[in-house]
């Protein structure tokens, strides 16, 4: 999972640059590297996910890593903006194989708020790198030049790759192995479909990772252009990153305590006051102080770190069957969710950070209207059976 955050965050301080290598006009639209690397990771693991109930999840892993090599090599080489795009959501492809394959390869082993906290572990991992991706990008760049940043990737990769050979045993049994056919898409998405709660867990990390993936998309140029911090860019994404990490490093002791359905609705409900806070505050004002934004940054993100892990674990819980091909679905929901949502909120990000922030309330609000309908659902049914 570390390989798909270095592969987003690495570029955000060449993200100018490379616009201007491959043509683009509009620095708006440079956000699409990120947001469209984000598509193939949704699209990807409509694949990988049935393949791995049938083969196993090892396989689909190294065909995974090989496809990201050659999507990197066709970034390395794009002449025009159509082809680096094609390139990046080649990567997203080629990275939602590791990437939903390490949430099957849990369920498979865990279950319960025991592996909401290994969740919580990974997560920490994937979140660590952005505190150096950014800086570690920056400092390629200024060393070299920004093809440079996607052959350092590629090494990670296989370096990745010979360590997961070495060490991380196959955990799908033989006996959970579905034979792969035609219907086994279909079977999945009609077995899934039962489980409500999957579905609206599901449906709510659409909407945060959505909201969160318009500051990805959108930070550079918020923090460079708006505030004139190219230099401090680096080092401000990765304090940033570390608040999301430290929430979600204490999730990891906090869920077995509490259980993911508390901290999941405490989370939201702070996540909602601060955006909303933002909004009620600078709406008729411009750009606050750059310490106050990174104050309301930083509240935001602890609340999205106890989020992000929490939400696809209690959304696998009741699927552990089918952990695979459920990892896929509900991958693909939230993630074709979040690339229109970020798209059009991030268009207004241009003169300043206040469409992030009402976009961050609007996802919030839906996302707790969604929570309390599941809890009523729950009520209901805990009603019918006394």
């Amino acid at each position: 999972m570390a390989i798909v955050a270095l592969a987003i965050d690495a570029v955000l301080p060449a993200l100018d640059i490379i616009g201007l290598a491959v043509g683009v006009t509009n620095i708006i639209d440079t956000q699409q590297l990120i947001i469209m690397i984000f598509l193939g990771l949704g699209i990807g693991p409509l694949f990988f996910g049935p393949i791995s109930d049938s083969l196993g999840r090892k396989p689909v892993v190294y065909l995974g890593l090989v496809l990201f090599i050659m999507a990197s090599l066709i970034c390395i080489y794009a002449k025009s903006f159509e082809v680096m795009i094609i390139g990046r959501v080649l990567q997203g492809i080629a990275l939602s194989a590791p990437r939903t394959i390490s949430i099957a390869m849990v369920r498979d082993s865990y279950s319960g708020d025991f592996m909401a906290r290994i969740m919580s572990f990974i997560t920490v991992i994937f979140l660590l790198v952005p505190i150096v991706a950014p800086a570690f990008g920056k400092w390629i760049l200024d060393a070299y030049n920004w093809q440079s940043i996607f052959y350092a990737q590629l090494i990670f990769a296989v370096v990745i790759a010979l360590w997961f050979w070495r060490r991380q045993p196959e955990t799908l049994s033989a006996e959970n192995k579905i034979p792969l056919s035609k219907h086994i898409f279909v079977n999945g998405f009609l077995e899934l479909i039962k489980y409500k709660r999957t579905i609206g867990l599901t449906l709510i990390s659409g909407f945060i990772v959505g909201s969160f993936l318009v500051y990805l998309s959108a930070a550079q140029q918020i923090f460079q252009n708006q505030y004139n911090l190219k230099e401090e860019f680096p080092f401000i994404f990765a304090g940033l990153a570390i608040s999301i990490g430290l929430a979600t490093f204490l999730n990891g002791t906090l869920v077995v305590r509490f259980g993911m359905e508390k901290i999941i609705t405490i989370s939201l409900i702070a996540f909602s006051i601060v955006s909303i806070s933002y909004v009620a505050l600078f709406y008729t004002s411009s750009n606050p102080s750059i310490e106050i934004l990174l104050l309301f940054f930083a509240l935001q993100f602890f609340s999205i770190g106890f989020l992000f892990g929490n939400l696809r674990a209690l959304a696998m819980q009741p699927i552990g069957h089918i952990a695979g091909i459920g990892a896929a679905i509900t991958g693909f929901i939230s993630t074709l969710m979040s690339v229109p949502i970020s798209t059009f909120i991030g268009k207004f990000v241009t003169d300043s950070a206040m469409p992030l922030f009402i976009g961050f309330s609007i996802c919030s609000v839906i996302s707790l209207l969604i929570l309390y309908y599941l809890k009523t659902q729950v009520r209901q049914e805990q009603l019918k059976k006394v």
